[in-house]
């Protein structure tokens, strides 16, 4: 009983020793790559809500303002 005993502390003091002297931290590094994008916002998802709101808005005024200018004629 006593050499199961003392074989059994012998096995767990030298997994603790060899556990114990090991490295464990791994170094990692991180690598940042900087891309430059250019994107031309030429789709109809460019710009947020109130840029399309504007230009719709934009547009019925301009459409109002054409029909305005042909009623009032040319003088010439």
């Amino acid at each position: 009983m006593k050499k199961i005993v003392f074989s059994l502390a012998a096995l767990f003091i030298s997994a603790t020793a060899l556990t114990s002297c090991r490295e464990t931290e791994t170094k990692t590094e991180t690598i940042v790559k900087e891309v430059e994008v250019t994107a031309d916002e030429t789709t109809e998802e460019a710009g947020g809500i109130l840029e399309r709101a504007g230009q719709k808005v934009d547009q019925e005024a301009n459409k109002e303002i054409d029909k305005a200018i042909d009623n009032i004629g040319d003088d010439n």
